[in-house]
């Protein structure tokens, strides 16, 4: 396997390519990577791979030289001028001190005391989705978890439960495009959904092909009609106390308005979404950890903090050069990509010792699945108590579960996702 492969889309359909990631930081932690066209997108100028723990953090905390705002957060670059634009209205895509305004707008939802007050209802939700399978005896455990950070999403921003199909089918749009299972999924019901629901979907997108053949960017505002249409419908009813509540008494533009509402349905559901089966497939092919958390209930956070290392939902996020800087022995010019591999810094054995091995009890854990610095993920609190409610209810209703057939992973170089996870009680 070359070093190529790391950017190829096709390589993580059977897996993180680690023992490679192992070989390029002792080899060449700071190492240029060739960008090819992918299907109908067309090949990039190339990228700078931040794959040993210190660099990765030190790039994540240094916004003044590595900007999100520069070319935003996704390998491949936006299409247009236009799509730049807009993208860079997101919180995620911004610098401080306007990183910091629009991060202010929407914290008060995620305090811890905020989300402590979620959490007997989210705990309630697990033990219905957990139970469920119990009494099936085998489920596809991705459609499990898919539900439970769709359903809290739902709650936390006001969206009707009749609609909540909408915020999966929007996250599966954007972070699965370049799987073809997920890149034009439709799963709602318009029959179930709200007037408001049905309103928004009658602006879908009929292709997200242009008349030339290329691709619409999923994160563009035209490949996301329906959700922009249904974000501002809801804000015109926000629920008290909820998410939508803040943005629309936070005197956000237009643009930062929309990409808020893009990152919480998004960024929001899709780590956990992977974040959940990845952790329970971890445990299940390391059953002697499995059987030990069943006796040691105490090891649950430290566990969950070992799943999200062992499988880090978020494997990349690019950042810009803004100036001329030296980096791992590489000198890296301004305009130039550089992307962080959390996936590479959470195996990293100057910092995790044996960092192979899956240990529920690891301690300290000094992970980057969360990010860190500036940008360090805003719901990473509500993440770890959705992940701790599966867990408990798994250990209590179902002490025998075992996997029932071979996952089905997703095809992406960004996010570590699994499509199918069959489970038997």
């Amino acid at each position: 396997m070359t070093a190529a492969e790391v950017f190829t889309p096709q390589t993580y359909a059977t897996g993180v390519p680690y023992a490679l990631f192992r070989e390029l930081r002792l080899t060449s932690p700071v190492c240029w990577i060739e960008e090819p066209a992918v299907g109908g997108w067309p090949a990039g100028p190339g990228y700078w791979a931040v794959l040993r723990h210190v660099d990765v953090k030190h790039v994540l905390r240094r916004p003044e030289v590595f900007s999100s705002y520069a070319g935003a957060t996704q390998i491949r670059d936006p299409d247009s001028a236009r799509d730049l634009e807009f993208v860079r209205a997101m919180m995620l895509n911004q610098d401080p001190p306007d990183h910091s305004r629009i991060r202010k707008v929407v914290a008060a939802a995620f305090t811890p005391r905020a989300v402590r007050e979620l959490e007997a209802v989210i705990d309630a939700r697990a033990a219905e989705l957990v139970g469920r399978v119990a009494e099936a005896g085998a489920a596809d455990f991705v459609e499990v978890a898919a539900d439970l950070p769709v359903w809290t999403l739902a709650h936390v921003m006001g969206v009707p439960d009749e609609d909540r199909r909408l915020l999966f089918d929007w996250s599966s749009r954007v972070i699965g495009y370049q799987d073809s299972e997920y890149a034009q999924l439709s799963t709602a019901d318009p029959a179930t959904l709200s007037p408001m629901g049905r309103a928004a979907l009658d602006r879908r997108p009929r292709t997200l092909v242009r008349p030339d053949g290329r691709p619409v960017n999923p994160r563009s505002r035209e490949a996301l009609a329906d959700m922009f249409a249904y974000a501002h419908a809801l804000a015109e009813r926000p629920r008290p106390g909820t998410v939508m509540a803040h943005m629309r008494e936070g005197g956000l533009t237009r643009e930062e308005f929309e990409n808020m509402f893009f990152l919480f349905a998004v960024a929001g559901n899709e780590t956990l979404r992977n974040g959940i089966p990845g952790g329970l497939y971890s445990l299940l092919c390391h059953r002697e950890q499995f059987e030990r958390l069943k006796e040691e209930r105490e090891l649950i956070p430290t566990a969950v903090e070992e799943m999200l290392r062992y499988w880090p939902p978020v494997m990349d996020f690019r950042r810009t050069a803004v100036r001329d800087v030296e980096l791992g022995g590489r000198r890296i010019r301004a305009g130039e990509k550089v992307v962080v591999y959390h996936a590479s810094a959470n195996r990293d054995g100057t910092v995790f010792a044996d960092p192979d091995r899956f240990d529920i009890a690891r301690s300290p854990n000094d992970h980057v699945s969360f990010g860190f610095g500036p940008h360090f993920c805003l719901g990473s609190h509500l993440a770890r108590v959705q992940m701790r409610a599966v867990l408990r209810h798994v250990l209590d209703r179902l002490p025998g579960l075992e996997l029932a057939g071979e996952p089905v992973r997703l095809v992406s170089n960004f996010q570590n996702g699994l499509k199918h996870l069959p489970v038997r009680a």
